[in-house]
């Protein structure tokens, strides 16, 4: 099992130096090595329909990889003494990364799938570095921690690291509100979980509102939106600021200190919910939606601020951990369809509360999309209300308050 824990460090002012020195380095290491993949594919690339009959020819030069790279560090130590400071496997991590992002663009992933063209890092802009070969020194020593060629560095351990589980590799991040430090452990003594078979009793579905099939819906917060009026305030005060000057970095910080509190609230809410419904002990059923797609919509302002490709991810996680399952299925015709009958119901997104022409059915929208979703998961598109178990939503009565009146006019966000 690999889980890796977030620690916030204290650096002494001569540790920081030393961070943001190496931070500098490897990013031109970064930016050298990516360029010289990119010269490789641009010399040795040739349109088959522009190619003349006859034409001139260069050599073809040798791909460069991870390993003639990683040899080509000994001359990038001869001639710029400073990389001699670094460890030799924080430098190599660099040229890994490098080779990532480029054969990912190149070639795709493992499942085809191709990312955009990897871009030189700017100033400032390669924020982490690092130790790979971490398990092969003493790294515990109760609240610090020991680091190829920085020594003991101070962590605020927020929570003891879990018994049995190894250190392997450690990361230092720099954020705009200080550095961290993020180990992977590992314990390979601890069993792989085999879940059950999904069911009607042991599944529950969600709609992406969020509502659960058993009627409970969460508040939305809305970070962003609650956000919105003092981002506006600071971003306009960075855009009088001159460039270079002292005054412009400190509003570019406030800037980037607002950004990452509405990030972190939103990844906090995240790992809350999906706590709670796994906590239930239930396989949990989800809509596998086109995000991209509705981004480009004029949703996307509540798609963004609803995190749900964060989200799913986070749940898909945790759910593996707990020894459950987080089961996508697809999102056509579950608001449309009735959860009771199976007969389509069309509606618009004004029917917040519909009723079934063909069975009575009365439910909100959301519940009744939750219910198909959960069906769905379990393979059963349709389940009748008189074979539902005790306890299962059937026709209910429509309560005398309406719901949360943001969700007649706005993508239902977490």
């Amino acid at each position: 099992m690999r889980i890796a824990y977030q620690y916030r460090l204290r650096l002494t002012t001569a540790q920081q130096t030393t961070v943001d020195a190496w931070l500098e380095l490897c990013r031109r290491q970064y930016n050298y090595r990516l360029a010289e993949r990119f010269n490789w594919w641009q010399q040795n690339r040739c349109d088959v329909n522009a190619c003349p009959l006859i034409c001139y020819l260069p050599e073809l030069k040798d791909k460069p990889d991870f390993y003639s790279q990683k040899r080509d560090l000994v001359n990038s130590k001869v001639l710029f003494p400073e990389y001699k400071e670094l460890p030799s496997h924080t430098l190599q991590d660099v040229i890994a990364r490098a080779e990532k992002a480029f054969d990912r663009w190149l070639s795709g992933d493992s499942h085809g799938k191709r990312s955009g063209k990897p871009r030189f890092k700017g100033q400032g802009r390669f924020r982490s570095i690092g130790f790979p070969d971490l398990a092969k020194a003493e790294h515990s020593h109760g609240r610090f921690i020991q680091l190829p060629k920085i020594g003991k560095v101070k962590l605020i351990l927020h929570r003891p690291l879990p018994d049995g589980f190894k250190v392997k590799t450690a990361a230092i991040v720099k954020k705009v509100d200080g550095y961290y430090l993020t180990l992977s452990l590992q314990d390979s003594s601890v069993p792989i979980l085999t879940p059950d078979i999904p069911g009607i009793e042991n599944t529950i579905g969600i709609d992406m509102g969020l509502i659960t099939d058993t009627g409970e819906e969460v508040s939305i917060p809305q970070p962003y939106r609650q956000a919105e009026k003092r981002l506006k305030q600071v971003q306009r005060s960075l855009s009088r600021k001159q460039k270079g000057l002292k005054r412009r970095k400190k509003a570019l910080k406030r800037v980037a200190q607002l950004h990452l509190k509405v990030a972190n609230q939103r990844k906090d809410f995240h790992y809350k919910i999906a706590k709670s419904l796994l906590n239930k002990g239930k396989h949990i059923g989800h809509e596998a939606l086109n995000i991209k797609g509705i981004a480009r919509t004029r949703m996307a302002k509540a798609t963004h601020d609803a995190g749900w490709g964060q989200f799913l991810k986070i749940l898909s996680i945790k759910a593996e951990r707990a020894g459950l399952m987080a089961i996508a299925v697809n999102p056509n015709g579950t608001t449309q369809d009735c959860s009771a009958c199976g007969q389509k119901v069309p509606k618009t997104i004004q029917d917040r509360w519909p009723s079934c022409p063909h069975c009575g059915c009365e439910l909100d929208r959301d519940h009744n999309a939750a219910i198909n979703i959960r069906n769905r998961a379990v393979g059963h598109p349709v389940l009748k209300a008189q074979e539902m178990p005790d306890g299962m939503p059937g026709v209910t009565e429509k309560p005398a308050q309406p719901s949360d009146p943001r969700r007649l006019y706005a993508m239902p966000a977490f």
